[in-house]
């Protein structure tokens, strides 16, 4: 795919509570490109733009998440990303 996806903290794990970053790029040479980013395939955006910050992460914004670039020709989307919320439990174990 020529859109990628990244994530701070890096793999999508992050603890309940703390910030989770999303950021889209595409391939260099593209024009003016617009983003959307959404969860489980939800038609409705989540946000729009390069970044999409979740600040206070709780479990229910555990999921797959995918960022979408449009061109106004044509779309693509990105690797999916699974986003893990470890909870306090989860924090005691590593």
């Amino acid at each position: 795919s020529r859109v990628s996806l990244s994530a701070q903290p890096p793999g999508g794990q992050v603890a309940l509570g703390d910030s989770l970053v999303l950021s889209c790029a595409v391939a260099a040479g593209t024009g003016p490109v617009s983003f959307s980013w959404h969860r489980e395939g939800s038609g409705t955006p989540l946000g729009t733009g390069p970044r999409l910050e979740l600040s206070r992460v709780g479990d229910k914004d555990s999921g797959h998440y995918q960022c979408r670039a449009s061109d106004g020709d044509s779309a693509a989307e990105s690797p999916t990303l699974n986003v893990t919320v470890l909870g306090e439990w989860d924090r005691r174990e590593c």
